[in-house]
């Protein structure tokens, strides 16, 4: 005999997915993680087909463990790509036309951070990644947010762009264009090279793939740490990313005077840099002096999970045995 699950958690980024179906007490009744969600690259109906598989990996798990999943009340899908409204009720239609549950809501990834963070949905998260990103949210469903879709879109910051903006200035302080900075030394290095021409060239030609330069971030960090001043304006100007777009969520929300978390999330923020969390808490401090800077070490999966079981009405003792699970 199979069960109900109240909700199908779905965190789907660019390079991973996690789904977890979950019961109405907030047990996790069974949980999968597959390929990441990138419809910009093979459109949504291949993306889904994706995300299917790792959906039907978790029903044939609960299928082997003998409690196979009758049915599921809610479907609530956090997925990377999901940046403007419009994309969302899209990808709100698309996924609920795979019949995996009765009602179906998507949000952008960054929700599910934001919720995995706090114990009732109201806060303000950034996530810091290889993009840079902003949401906030209140339990009366409003919400602060950002298009997020890139330079277009006003964004500066995240892993790729600042890997782009050191060598930026990496190139031109070897060629002589620009000020001189340790970068131009310590980007190539990293690689085995001994010089900005060098790595260009490595670069250009495809003998390192481009998707490595992802790996200069934490090198930027490192020489800003040993006092680069070119490569500290740098982590200086992403602290202020980070504090301009938190702080005008907080506005957009009324809570800009009021104790509130401000989550910090992804790869750049939670590697937790001493000189870049100084920078934050300093600016922060200054504009928003009541909200309290966390980071969010949580799954992002138990966010989209605390969202469904939020849509389900589910009792408080629901989250609690849910957000124990992935402690």
């Amino acid at each position: 005999m199979g069960v109900n699950a109240a909700v199908l958690a779905i965190d789907a980024g660019n390079s991973k997915t996690d789904v977890a179906f979950v019961g109405g007490d907030g047990s996790v009744l069974v949980s999968a993680r597959g390929p990441g969600f990138q419809p910009p690259k093979v459109g949504i109906g291949a993306a889904l087909d994706v995300l299917a598989s790792t959906v039907g990996e978790a029903m044939a798990k609960a299928r082997a463990d003998g409690g196979p999943i009758d049915g599921v009340d809610h479907v609530s899908a956090c997925l990377a790509n999901a940046d403007l409204p419009v994309e969302e009720r899209e990808l709100t239609a698309a996924l609920h036309a795979r019949s995996w549950g009765r009602t179906t809501e998507v949000r952008n990834d960054t929700f599910a951070i934001l919720r995995a963070g706090v114990d009732e949905p109201r806060g303000v998260a950034v996530v810091c990644g290889a993009g840079i990103n902003c949401v906030g949210m209140l339990p009366d469903g409003r919400t602060a947010r950002f298009p997020a879709i890139g330079k277009i879109s006003g964004d500066w910051g995240g892993g790729s762009g600042l890997a782009e903006e050191a060598l930026w200035f990496a190139a031109r302080a070897e060629d002589g264009r620009g000020g001189a900075t340790a970068l131009a030394a310590t980007l190539p290095a990293h690689f085995g090279l001994d010089s900005m021409y060098a790595l260009i060239e490595a670069l250009h030609l495809g003998h390192i793939p481009g998707a490595r330069k992802h790996e200069l971030t934490p090198v930027l960090f490192a020489t800003s740490a040993d006092g680069d001043p070119v490569a500290r304006s740098l982590v200086h100007r992403l602290a202020e990313e980070v504090v301009a777009m938190s702080t005008v969520a907080l506005a957009r929300l009324d809570l800009l005077d009021e104790e509130v978390p401000v989550l910090l999330g992804g790869s750049v923020l939670a590697a937790r840099h001493p000189e870049l969390d100084e920078h934050i808490g300093e600016l922060l401090a200054a504009k928003a002096p009541k909200a309290v800077i966390e980071v969010v070490t949580a799954p992002p999966v138990l966010g989209a999970a605390l969202l469904g079981l939020d849509h389900t009405g589910a009792p408080p003792e629901a989250r609690a045995k849910l957000r124990a699970h992935y402690a």
